[in-house]
């Protein structure tokens, strides 16, 4: 590896970490206190318009008094106990109700200077302390993350404004929350929806800072950036602003979005920005899902779901947070006019002292780097005369075998393909589908594993275009997309498995805006094959836990191919693999595909030679963003360039003992958790897990 790009790389990863607001130089800062939702300056200024009269914050205030004006008794349990969408319910409502009514009072308080609301929020506060040892049942984390930075913002204004709250008291409530709330947390959830752990970080964050555990608050930052399956930001809201969650129910989605945007607002109070990571990624999640409420419908990678769009109140800090930044959110500013009338305390947490003025800098920018990938609603196909015609329920096979070595067309109408066995797919044809409703799916009572093989070993002069291979078990994947995922296992599926006896004994692959998806063995495996081409596909949650093992399938595999070319794909979510591995391979080009949230690396590059990776968007994989491994000659001649690589939980680019090779002009941000962003190694080192 060259001297100059390493140098290069080096000084690029120092001045990201200089320069960006992050929890490693935040780390030798005290906290401020109060300091959770709003610091000093903010609680002051945000006093001083509602008692100007300034709107909306008077009306706000007016809301939230009358709402603290009624009769309140807290009960608090030993045993707080909720289970899936509440049932059963021992405790939980109580909880959550004294939650917020200790914030609510808190702020009246705050706000009035009248004692009788301070020794209401002090009296709940110190009614549970004492009293909670546990929670049980399905919702245990998630009622423990919704609850406890209500009660730390209460806590923590009381504590720092001369409420009267004993210091025994506070102790008691510091230890409650250290030996009753983080302990249930600490571990985050990740395998659950991503608002559990956009709820969690919430929490802890908030704990972190009352109880000034400042290896707390960077540990939830790290999550924050880098977490696994669906506990991070970016496994949350994709780089065109969909969501996690958006194919589930709209109120899922917001109260994900609300928690991550909760846990970005208590980091900011403390100095650090996770609002501007990523092109303001918590923007875009928030214009994607309030224009989608609002009567647009932008893309989906999914069904997006139609269910519970009614507004909740989690737009009044972003949108202002945005504005005070220079950056217009149009639909959550409309989201956040309509909800505000009725809205109180998040109106009044929104204010920031520090918000004034600012330089206009136009909308947030959804990624454009291979989007839209993959099978597209209508295929712009014009079909040839002679092509043969297939509708769901007749035989795709005898069609194949009808058109084998004639060049002709077979075309799978839209519609369900459920066939009894492994399609075997001949040479000199084209195989096209109508786009995303064209489906091919392999009969889960099959003896057979792969959706389609190839049917001779030198095979050849093959398109396939515009169509979905399904892998999972079943077509309909149901409301909650974490629940059907290929992590779950159970089942063995592949995807387009084309395998040689020799390299280049097969030529000239075509794929063309098809989708692959759910596969628990590799989406695709190209194995002894010369020309392949990759062009607008969508390779997504592929490569599972099945035999040979985790890790060693992935969305896209090729092996000992050569003339390569892939261009504008994606290859994100493989819950147990890489996006793309190349072994073996020869003159492949990977350009301008978003390789993102797999569970092993983005890019693993395997004894191969003459490989270029340019343009490619490369986020939030679990291990590095591109990794150039050495087994016994390693890899020569590979080129990683003018790619963004960042918020990856390894290096952005890791790589051994690559020879003649070059890694230079990356965008990086946020890889690992130390400021060197990429590690080019001589060593002949064998990665070993």
């Amino acid at each position: 590896m060259k001297l100059k790009s390493f140098i290069l790389g080096v000084l690029a990863a120092l001045t990201f970490f200089l320069t960006a607001i992050s929890p490693l130089n935040a780390a030798a800062q005290k906290f401020i206190h109060p300091g959770i939702d709003q610091g000093a300056k903010d609680l002051a200024f945000m006093k001083k318009m509602v008692q100007e009269g300034r709107e909306p914050y008077k009306a706000a205030f007016d809301r939230l008094k009358a709402a603290t004006d009624t009769l309140f008794t807290v009960k608090a349990h030993t045993h707080v106990l909720r289970g899936p969408y509440g049932r059963p319910n021992i405790g939980g409502d109580d909880l959550s109700k004294s939650a917020n009514m200790a914030y609510n009072y808190a702020l009246v308080w705050y706000i009035t200077n009248d004692r009788s609301y301070a020794d209401k929020a002090i009296a709940i506060i110190n009614a549970w302390s004492p009293v909670i040892w546990d929670f049980d049942y399905n919702d245990a984390k998630l009622l423990a993350a919704w609850t406890g930075h209500l009660l730390c913002n209460a806590a923590e204004i009381l504590r720092y404004t001369n409420a009267g709250w004993k210091q025994k008291d506070i102790g008691e409530f510091s230890n409650m929350l250290l030996t009753v709330y983080y302990p249930l947390m600490r571990y985050y959830f990740p395998q659950a929806n991503g608002n559990w752990d956009g709820a969690i970080i919430h929490s802890i964050l908030a704990m972190a800072i009352f109880t000034d555990n400042r290896s707390m608050f960077n540990n939830a930052i790290d999550h924050f950036l880098h977490a696994p399956v669906n506990g991070s930001i970016f496994k949350y809201i994709y780089p065109n602003g969909q969501c996690q969650e958006s194919p589930r129910d709209q109120g899922h989605v917001q109260l994900g979005l609300g928690e991550f945007a909760g846990a970005a607002q208590i980091a900011y109070t403390q100095g650090v920005d996770l609002f501007s990571i990523a092109n303001n990624r918590i923007a875009l999640g928030y214009e994607y899902t309030s224009k989608f409420l609002l009567g647009e419908n932008p893309h989906c990678y999914c069904t997006i779901s139609e269910r519970a769009k009614n507004l909740r109140d989690d737009y009044e800090y972003v949108y202002r947070h945005y504005t005070a930044k220079g950056i217009n959110l149009p639909w959550s500013k409309m989201a956040a006019d309509s909800v505000r009338p009725k809205a109180s305390r998040n109106v009044l947490a929104s204010v920031r002292a520090s918000f004034g003025k600012s330089t206009p800098l136009g909308e947030p920018k959804a990624g454009t780097i291979g989007y839209i990938a993959g099978a597209k609603e209508i295929s712009a196909t014009k079909f040839p005369a002679d092509a043969i015609m297939v509708s769901p329920g007749q035989s795709i096979q005898d069609a194949l075998n009808s058109a084998s070595s004639t060049s002709r067309w077979v075309v799978v109408k839209k519609g369900i393909h459920n066939f009894p066995v492994t399609l075997k797919i001949p040479a000199g044809i084209t195989l096209a589908g109508e786009g995303l409703g064209t489906v091919l799916f392999l009969d889960p009572a099959s003896a057979s594993r792969d959706a389609m093989v190839n049917a001779e070993n030198d095979l050849h002069d093959i398109t396939i275009r515009d169509l979905v291979i399904e892998g999972s078990n079943k077509t309909d994947p149901g409301t909650d997309p974490n629940s059907a995922r290929s992590n779950k296992g159970g089942y063995n599926r592949g995807g387009i498995i084309f395998r040689s006896l020799k390299e280049g004994q097969m030529k000239n692959i075509q794929l063309l805006n098809i989708t692959v998806r759910n596969c628990t063995y590799n989406g695709l495996f190209i194995s002894g094959a010369a020309n392949v081409t990759l062009t607008g596909c969508d390779f997504n949650e592929n490569g599972g836990s099945v035999v040979p093992g985790p890790k060693l399938q992935h969305n896209v595999l090729l092996s000992h191919c050569a003339g390569v070319n892939i261009t504008g794909s994606r290859m994100d979510t493989a819950p147990f693999g890489s996006g793309i591995a190349v072994d073996h391979c020869e003159n492949a080009v990977i350009a301008d595909c978003e390789i993102a949230r797999n569970a092993a690396y983005g890019v693993l590059v395997s004894e191969s030679k003459n490989v270029m990776i340019k343009g490619n968007f490369i986020e939030a994989n679990d291990k590095s963003g591109v990794m150039l491994e050495f087994l016994s000659k390693g890899s020569e001649k590979v080129t990683v360039t003018n790619n963004i690589i960042h918020y990856n939980a390894g290096y952005g680019v890791e790589s051994y003992a690559a020879i003649n090779s070059k890694v230079e002009k990356n965008q990086y941000a946020g890889n690992g958790k130390t400021p060197l962003q990429q590690k080019l190694s001589t060593e002949k080192y064998i990665v070993m897990e």
